[in-house]
């Protein structure tokens, strides 16, 4: 054992790692079905008569549905266990991909209103107002809905397994692994969507990538279980993952969300989220669209450039959580490992504000992939304050809160980015919002969390 408790001998296996390869693939499944809207958004805009409301409309309802799912999704995984509860949602968010290619059974004309109140401050007084829709788009926002809502666990229990298969050392490494699946499957999306779409036409194309989540589905259930009863993992993996891990009291069955509210890293994570963590639905929903009107794109282009932001966005996460370990292998704390790591993460997204001003559509790609490169790394460790600072039966949940307030305030960011787009038609505004986002967010990290350190923290 090392002075500051990590293990330094190497086990006799390995599998671990296995896990993380099968949460890897399951980010690659969810962002594949996440995803494949934002491709198709021209040629589903012009068949099914949509604006860019409508489409800021179905955005933000998939972002206010993560954020439940988040929330709720972390709670439950924290009650049932990854090894029941991750397949079970993985298997609902595949038949809401699927439900999407429904949406074609319905008329393109035929419209959907909604009334509601609404308060006029300059009368004081309720009067009526009324939402008009094209059926299409309620139905899109309801298929998302139930996309968002089933997809929001899958973060929490990849967090949550990472803490329980991994010691703290490795856990912002596993954490930057599984999380390029993100990027694997942004990048395998508008390569292959685009040519599936020509070939078999969207309502097809939801169908066959939706079917792809049965497939993993299978895989975990003959591969999974926790590593004390893994017949594949050896004494020595067992012990290593095991002494790596800080010692802590034993949990109570259940924790209040109240409880969690008393500790600082909670409000650091939570607000860290608010500020910075909307920027990644904002480049999954906008990017192709940015691109394709920046630079007058066809349909294959804009695939194409897209892949290759995700591609470049791909290994930030990686490099994140390797910097962090390198960081603590040389010594250094784990408080100041991982706030330099976050610091350079935040300094990285700045010029992401010059965006829309470059001529050329490979600068402009440049410019953004590194930005979201940066939010990997930021997310990977940013993540791993959470199992640093953190009970682990609260692990999921305290991911959950912060993914809740995350693409809460990300379903007001695309629906009000849709509006830019509508009255301005101009990306400026937007980019410029997230250039500084996420030096204020350390900035809040640092003030709460002076110090990071293992088990929890108040």
């Amino acid at each position: 054992m090392s002075q500051d408790g990590q293990p330094t001998t190497r086990p006799a296996s390995n599998f671990r790692w296995v896990i993380c390869a099968l949460l890897f693939f399951s980010v690659v499944v969810n962002y594949l079905h996440r995803l494949t809207i934002g491709i198709l958004k021209a040629p589903l805009s012009e068949e099914l008569g949509w604006s860019e409301t409508d489409y800021g409309y179905i955005a933000a309802g998939f972002s206010f549905a993560y954020a439940f799912g988040y929330l709720f999704g972390g709670r439950l995984m924290d009650r049932l266990g990854v090894s029941r509860g991750l397949p079970i949602f993985v298997s609902i968010w595949s038949l809401a991909a699927m439900a999407h290619g429904l949406c074609g059974l319905i008329g393109v004309n035929e419209q959907f209103r909604m009334t509601y109140p609404a308060f006029s401050w300059a009368e004081e007084s309720v009067v009526w107002a009324t939402l008009t829709i094209p059926m299409t788009v309620a139905g899109f926002v309801t298929a998302r809905i139930v996309l968002g809502l089933a997809q929001g666990c899958n973060f929490p229990a990849a967090i949550k397994t990472v803490a329980e298969w991994f010691p703290v050392k490795e856990r912002a490494l596993a954490t930057g692994w599984f999380n390029t699946g993100s990027n694997v499957g942004a990048i395998v999306c508008p390569i292959a969507v685009p040519w599936i779409f020509s070939l078999v036409g969207w309502e097809m194309t939801f169908y066959m990538t939706g079917a792809l989540g049965f497939l993993w589905v299978v895989a975990w259930w003959r591969i999974y279980d926790a590593p004390e009863n893994c017949p594949r993992v050896s004494p020595s993996e067992l012990e290593y993952i095991r002494d790596g891990q800080p010692i802590e009291e034993e949990a109570a069955p259940s924790r209040p969300w109240v409880s969690l509210l008393g500790h600082r890293a909670v409000w650091a994570y939570v607000l860290a989220s608010i500020l910075a963590g909307p920027a990644w639905g904002f480049y999954q929903f906008f990017i192709p669209d940015f691109l394709q009107k920046n630079f007058h794109l066809e349909l294959e282009q804009t695939g194409f450039w897209t892949a290759v932001f995700f591609a470049i966005a791909m290994g930030g996460g990686v490099v994140g959580g390797w910097l962090a370990q390198k960081l603590l292998d040389r010594g250094l704390s784990i408080n100041l490992a991982r706030k330099t790591t976050l610091l350079i993460c935040a300094i990285a997204v700045v010029p992401v504000f010059l965006a829309p001003f470059v001529a050329s559509v490979w600068m402009a790609v440049l410019i953004v992939g590194v930005a979201g490169s940066a939010h990997q790394g930021w997310s990977a460790n940013l993540f791993s304050v959470v199992s640093d600072t953190m009970p682990k039966d609260a692990i999921s949940s305290v991911v959950g809160l912060g993914g809740f307030v995350s693409y809460f305030t990300g379903g007001f960011v695309n629906g009000f980015t849709g509006y830019i787009l509508e009255t301005t038609g101009s990306y400026v505004y937007v980019f410029a919002y997230f250039s500084g986002m996420y030096l204020l967010s350390l900035l809040a990290i640092q003030i709460l969390v002076p110090r990071i350190g293992g088990g929890a923290s108040q």
